[in-house]
């Protein structure tokens, strides 16, 4: 094995810096290698991280295991007790190219060339500053762009603050610079991507917000035809990003929220920054502003001290948001955090609890697909018999279609997970 391995878990951040990563190596002229770039939102996904370490290991015999994310970040010992792993490389200096250039020609079996310490992993709360990316976007169909890392807020629950560190933003003409050339390449639709995307800009000159970045990138990139935001914090929501939703059709209608539980109680004990009405009322806006509008949420099963009271009230929550893509997470304390530390709920009622939920977001997807049948979309096709609508929603066809593309199709019906048209 000559080209580096990699392996990415967890979310879409962490798969753009992987593409990143590929290129830094590939300048530096790295070899022989296998890089896993972990996550760390949940326990489990520790666990799976140390799991796929050792399968790789095991199908790469010779090769250099170096581990950086989130996970080697907030727990670098943890990996670097692992025999199979050579060098732990934290989130920040992953995204270095003397990182890479450090790492060059390693030795089978031996420490790498240029390192003298197997743990490079420093205080993520001193960087100050995110770097753009300018990688050539990964995937065929669509580009992630991403505008912002780190987060300044505390949820009682998340350890990614530790992993990600403070909130910091790319500039908004390095956004447009890069949408520029990705749309050169020929990429229709373009995602922008953070760790905590609605407080994009708080830390640039003149304070700009998400909205502000959304419309200039739709003003001055005018071949763009798709522009996408993934996830946010609705109570972060700007005027101007509400404007573009009311009143630009690039700007795709799907939202993935962060909202985490329907209980105030329960927001409070998490530490978040909305109330139960406040989600609802932010989707009931979108949806007056964008009758087309979609929401998607992360909603957490078994947090410490839900009742079952407290849980209805997440499971009311998919009806009265009108939520139709649910990410459901069982509560899985983090050392570290102050949940943690919380009266715990029982594992098989979180496990009850998190089937319920996968049950409600089933439904609510159901409904939607149901919804769209004789319904007309464009749709961007990811491959040549599937595409995904405006919305976000997969759709099905039967005769190949140029992928990349954007087509309009007539929805003539639904398998009970996707369209079909």
């Amino acid at each position: 094995m000559n080209v580096p391995v990699f392996a990415t878990l967890g979310c879409r951040l962490n798969a753009y810096e992987t593409e990143a990563m590929k290129e830094l190596s590939a300048a530096a002229g790295v070899e022989n290698a296998v890089i896993v770039n972990t996550c760390a939102v949940t326990a489990e996904a520790v666990r799976k991280a140390k799991q796929e370490i050792r399968r790789l290991s095991r199908e790469h015999p010779g090769a250099t295991i170096i581990v950086t994310g989130c996970a080697a970040q907030t727990e670098p010992e943890t990996f670097a007790a692992m025999p199979e792993v050579a060098r732990v490389i934290g989130n920040h200096e992953k995204m270095q190219a003397e990182t890479w250039q450090g790492l060059r020609a390693p030795i089978p079996g031996a420490d790498l060339i240029g390192v003298t310490e197997k743990v490079q992993v420093d205080d993520i709360m001193s960087v100050k500053e995110t770097a753009g990316h300018l990688i050539d976007g990964f995937g065929r169909h669509r580009a992630y762009v991403q505008v912002q890392n780190g987060c300044d807020h505390r949820c009682t629950f998340c350890i990614i603050p530790y992993g990600r560190g403070n909130s910091r933003s790319v500039p908004a003409g390095v956004v447009v610079e890069q949408i520029k050339r990705l749309v050169d390449k020929g990429f229709n639709e373009v995602v922008l991507t953070g760790v905590d995307l609605t407080s994009w800009g708080a830390d640039l000159p003149a304070q700009p917000r998400l909205g502000d970045l959304v419309m200039r990138i739709l003003r001055l990139v005018p071949d763009l035809p798709r522009l996408r935001i993934s996830s946010i914090d609705s109570i972060e929501a700007d005027e101007a990003l509400m404007g573009a939703i009311a009143t630009e059709p690039r700007l795709m209608p799907h939202l993935h929220l962060s909202l985490q539980a329907g209980d105030d109680l329960i927001l409070k004990r998490m530490k978040r920054r909305h109330l139960r009405d406040d989600a609802i009322r932010f989707c009931e806006e979108a949806r007056r502003l964008r009758p087309d509008m979609v929401f998607g949420a992360d909603i957490i099963a078994g947090f410490p001290t839900e009742t079952e009271e407290m849980f209805q009230q997440s499971i009311d929550l998919v009806r009265d948001c009108g939520l139709t893509f649910l990410h459901v997470f069982p509560f899985s304390p983090r050392k570290g955090t102050p949940a943690a530390r919380m009266p715990q709920v029982r594992g098989p009622v979180i496990k009850d609890r998190a089937a319920r939920l996968r049950a409600a977001g089933e439904a609510a997807l159901a409904a939607h697909l149901a919804a769209q049948v004789g319904v007309a979309h464009s749709v961007l096709m990811e491959g040549p018999r599937m595409g995904r609508t405006e919305q976000f929603t997969e759709v099905r066809v039967e005769r190949d279609l140029p992928e990349g593309q954007i087509v309009d199709l007539v929805i003539r019906g639904e398998d009970g997970a996707a369209l079909v048209a």
